[in-house]
């Protein structure tokens, strides 16, 4: 099986994480800035075989998308023009950046480790493609 690969996009930075080749568990793979995304997508689909990319998808609490979409709609479109065979899904993503900060927390992370904006992002992705595989494993049951 090819992996699956998670994108949580912002204007500065992205958080990227990853399943092993069974898709069964997610893993926080890393942070870019942003403007590199491309380049990093590149080597990275080059080195591993992905299936599918999950791009988190904010969305408000009346389930109208949030402002920020207008970052990722381009990136979307982007992707799907470069990487066509690869299937790409978005994803809700709302509260993920919260329960990043509260996951930091839990594991006992130093206040000074959870300031860091990249490993929120990175954490962020983990959680995307946690849920993510989570409520595909539910839809086959």
């Amino acid at each position: 099986m090819a992996r699956i690969l998670a994108i949580d996009y912002g204007k500065k930075r992205t958080g990227l994480a990853v399943t092993d080749p069974g898709q069964i568990i997610a893993s926080r793979l890393t942070t870019v800035p942003t403007h590199t995304i491309w380049d990093f997508l590149k080597d990275y689909f080059q080195k591993e075989e992905v299936e599918t990319v999950v791009v988190g998808y904010p969305k408000q609490m009346n389930n109208q998308a949030s402002e920020s979409v207008r970052f990722i709609n381009p990136f979307l479109k982007k992707f799907q023009q470069k990487y066509p065979e690869i299937n790409l899904e978005i994803y809700d993503e709302r509260f993920t950046s919260k329960m990043a900060f509260q996951t930091m927390i839990d594991s006992g992370l130093k206040k000074q480790k959870r300031k860091d904006k990249a490993l929120v992002d990175a954490i962020s992705a983990t959680i995307i493609l946690q849920d993510y595989l989570e409520q595909k494993r539910n839809l086959l049951r």
